[in-house]
């Protein structure tokens, strides 16, 4: 308690926006700053989000515009209300206690911008965790258990792992064995009318029907097109193109910029290591599981939900081509939503209003507190998205003068100590350090 009591005199201007001592213009800059990068953010992410879910005109000329914009003022109202909490905090209590900078500020500010921002998208948010491919393990297990089951999901999940696994891993597959093999002669048939334009994909298609042309399929598989080895080969060569194309379009606006004074910058939009990363998780992950499911129908000779779990798991290991804290912490927190509001439908677990809210408040709240009072206990990963959504500036915090509570604030900045005006000072500030 003696740490949560002490406290320091110094103005906000000393404390928070050591660039500018005005709240007001600190207040504008983070605004404008974090409204950049949240368009940035999310105008690609929506628009990748429309074409793979195959959206119709109507929702381009009316929807898309207002949902980015939307979910852009969420993330620039976090940012822009933490720096007015925190000066309001400031002039209230007449000075910064150890819970201020960063809990206190961080707390309503997160609330009030969690409810800017879609209902559909306040998924519960939870603590970093510790092992990630493990985690991704068992919540690619859940979801496609819960995937497999009926009405086990619903809305763009559903539809979002369709695309992915595709419709014959969905046991109430509406395809008869004869209707599925009328459809097969016909589309060979449409196939055999049509000109034999040996294009790129035409190349690829009949290099793997000739690979896997006598393979063997077993009578519980619904892939009635392809025997169990094309399956997974053609499953993987999909959504690897699919990851590569994604990461291809999330890097065109960085090369653009570079187009007239770097033009050799643009090979890397396509020669990227990260692009062939994100396809070689997908890729990886689809082959895995379909893989896993058709081996499990061969052994047990029968096609049963339970075979979601075990192929889900061991298809969460593509992680390791694509580690990344953002997909396996929403995908979580999204499967720990998923299971409470079947336990409230079920009637084993009782509802609580804006939950989603309050968890989410309380989460960023305590990433906040630990960006500005122990960023050595952050994740680099959750750190440089703040430093790129406040242009840098939470890096210029006086957080030499937070070490009095104890928390080694400054360890990591190397005894920075920003140049302040002593005109706008509470306590005479301390001299930078002229290393030259």
């Amino acid at each position: 308690m003696a740490a949560l009591s002490k406290s320091i005199p110094h103005n906000c201007y000393e404390i928070g926006h050591t660039w500018h001592p005005s709240c007001r213009v600190s207040f504008l800059q983070i605004t404008w700053g974090a409204l950049e990068e949240s368009l940035k953010i999310y105008a690609p992410l929506y628009l990748i989000a429309a074409v793979l879910r195959k959206r119709k005109l109507e929702y381009y000329l009316y929807k898309l515009l207002p949902e980015i914009l939307q979910s852009a003022s969420f993330l620039t109202a976090n940012g822009a209300l933490y720096i007015t909490f925190f000066c309001v905090l400031r002039k209230i209590l007449g000075k910064f206690y150890s819970w201020t900078p960063g809990f206190g500020a961080a707390l309503p500010a997160s609330y009030v911008a969690i409810l800017i921002e879609r209902k559909s998208r306040r998924g519960l948010l939870t603590i970093y965790m510790a092992n990630l491919v493990l985690l991704f393990c068992i919540t690619a297990a859940m979801y496609m258990f819960f995937f497999r089951c009926k009405d086990g999901l619903k809305g763009f999940t559903f539809s979002a792992l369709r695309f992915i696994v595709g419709k014959e891993e969905i046991p109430t597959h509406s395809y008869s064995p004869e209707t599925a093999y009328s459809k097969v002669e016909q589309k060979r048939e449409t196939h055999s009318r049509k000109p034999r334009g040996m294009n790129l994909i035409a190349l690829v298609r009949t290099l793997v029907d000739s690979i896997c042309k006598h393979g063997p399929r077993h009578r519980c598989c619904k892939h009635y097109e392809d025997n169990c080895i094309s399956y997974c080969i053609k499953g993987f060569i999909r959504m690897f193109s699919v990851g590569y194309l994604i990461q291809c379009c999330l890097r065109i606006p960085s090369a653009f910029r570079h187009l007239f004074t770097e033009p050799s910058r643009l090979l890397s939009l396509f020669y990227n290591k990260e692009n062939f990363q994100l396809g070689a998780f997908l890729g990886s992950f689809v082959s895995i599981y379909k893989g896993t499911s058709c081996f499990l129908r061969w052994i047990r000779n029968l096609d049963d939900e339970l075979h979601a779990i075990v192929a889900g798991f061991l298809a969460g290991v593509s992680m390791m081509f694509y580690k990344s804290t953002t997909i396996s912490m929403y995908l979580a927190s999204k499967l720990v939503e998923t299971m409470y509001f079947k336990g409230i439908e079920a009637g084993k677990v009782p509802y609580f209003p804006q939950a989603d809210t309050i968890i989410y408040s309380i989460s960023t709240a305590i990433c906040f507190h630990a960006a500005v009072m122990e960023v050595q206990n952050l994740r680099p990963s959750y750190w440089k998205f703040l430093l790129r959504l406040t242009k840098g500036k939470f890096a210029l915090m006086n957080r030499k003068a937070l070490d009095v509570f104890g928390t080694g604030a400054s360890r990591e900045f190397h005894n920075f100590i920003p140049r302040l005006d002593p005109r706008y000072t509470i306590v005479t500030p301390e001299l930078p350090i002229d290393f030259s």
